[in-house]
């Protein structure tokens, strides 16, 4: 892990504090957000926004496995996942990992190995990265081996999918798509279908098995939710055994019944600003100006958490403090997390700054801690971390 950055006040900036931009220092020190008479470090012409939270991200798949049939070590690829995350502001981020009947990288085996191997890096990884379980819902007889691997690695935030009946309607109207996704999970087409075939029979005890999964969560005081609900009655469904997380609502209605519960509603940034679904569902931008919307996570894309805040600044739908607030403040409150989301004195130094001309991300600090370094802003923060170094030499 890297050495905390030196106490040091930052100075000249505009920072993003109590819900609006104001022009006041940042002290940081010891790690976190404090205050004194300290080192100042001149940020004129700098944004200075809190660190990025992202709740759900699965482009460490194509760092695992670039190509399909070309996979590396996992620690290799959480490690260039964790260097992608920083130079993109992220600062805390939930790594997407299949619990599936799919096999390959998104079958049980290969999710612990992701665990396991997260465990060992997470020491000495720049960015607090953690893992979330997408758990396919038609698999009752791993139930027990689930719960255990969330106790062994500490996993905190489970969501629940159901992809069988759109798998099987592509079964016979593209059966292409079904040969693909076979030699993905490293089945043969014939294997795979039996697969799907013996995961419908196991209809009549999904309703049981995700109970027992809501009720150990809660015992562990997992936060879980569920992924693509497809109108309000999945999503009472689901929020009737406790998963309260809406993820990637695909129809208005089911966004405005988690809203109506008070159920947090999170969106793929990708969809902001690409300006509409990738798969033709409805329009986060559409969520996000109505008020159904209330975090925005990376899905496929780290780059796009940054870049949607501006899209919506642009567009008018949001000033910046309100819609930084979508990737910052509203993760952390969606996840309790406390000591983050915002600039306030006493959280963690989480923070990134941006170039008030460019909207470029030049550093980003997590837990006191240089994570990416870049441009202008890079050659102050060295010059001020150096120049009593050298001076005393």
């Amino acid at each position: 892990m890297t050495a905390l950055l030196p106490p040091l006040r930052l100075v000249g900036a505009t920072l993003l504090r109590e819900g609006e931009l104001q022009k006041r220092s940042l002290v940081i020190e010891g790690g976190l957000i404090t205050k004194g008479p300290l080192p100042e470090v001149d940020m004129s012409g700098y944004l200075i926004l809190p660190g990025i939270i992202d709740l759900h991200g699965d482009a460490f798949e194509r760092h695992i496995a670039p190509r399909p049939s070309a996979p590396f070590p996992i620690e290799a690829g959480l490690r260039s996942t964790d260097r992608e995350a920083a130079s993109h502001g992220i600062t805390t981020a939930w790594l997407a990992q299949c619990w599936s009947w799919e096999g390959g990288m998104r079958g049980p085996d290969f999710a612990e190995a992701v665990m396991a191997a997260m465990e060992t890096y997470r020491p000495r990884a720049l960015t607090d990265l953690r893992v979330q379980i997408r758990c396919e819902t038609h698999m009752p007889e791993t139930r027990e081996r689930l719960i255990a691997a969330v106790k062994r690695y500490g996993i905190d935030y489970v969501v629940f999918n159901n992809h069988l009946p759109e798998t099987l309607e592509a079964a016979e109207t593209a059966p292409h798509k079904v040969t693909q996704w076979a030699e993905r999970g490293g089945r043969s087409p014939v294997d795979f279908l039996a697969v799907l075939q013996a995961a419908r029979a196991r209809a009549r005890e999904v309703p049981r098995h995700l109970c027992a999964l809501a009720e150990a969560f809660d015992a562990l005081e997992i936060r879980y939710g569920s992924h693509d609900d497809p109108d309000g009655e999945t999503r009472e469904y689901y929020r009737i055994i406790g998963a309260r997380i809406a993820e990637f609502p695909t129809t208005a209605a089911a966004a405005k019944l988690a809203k109506a519960c008070n159920d947090p509603v999170l969106m793929g940034a990708p969809n902001v600003v690409r300006g509409g679904s990738q798969s033709g569902n409805v329009s986060a931008l559409h969520l996000v100006s109505r008020g159904l919307c209330d975090a925005l996570v990376s899905d496929y894309h780290y780059p796009c958490l940054a870049q949607a805040a501006w899209v919506l600044v642009d567009r008018g739908i949001r000033d910046l403090p309100r819609a930084w607030e979508l990737i910052s403040k509203a993760p952390a409150e969606i996840m309790g997390l406390a000591d983050r989301g915002t600039l306030d004195r006493g959280k963690r130094a989480d923070f990134v700054v941006v170039n008030e001309t460019t909207r470029e991300i030049e550093a980003t600090v997590c837990g006191g801690r240089l994570s990416y370094l870049a441009g202008e802003a890079g050659a102050r923060l060295v010059g001020a971390m150096t120049g009593p170094r050298l001076a005393a030499e």
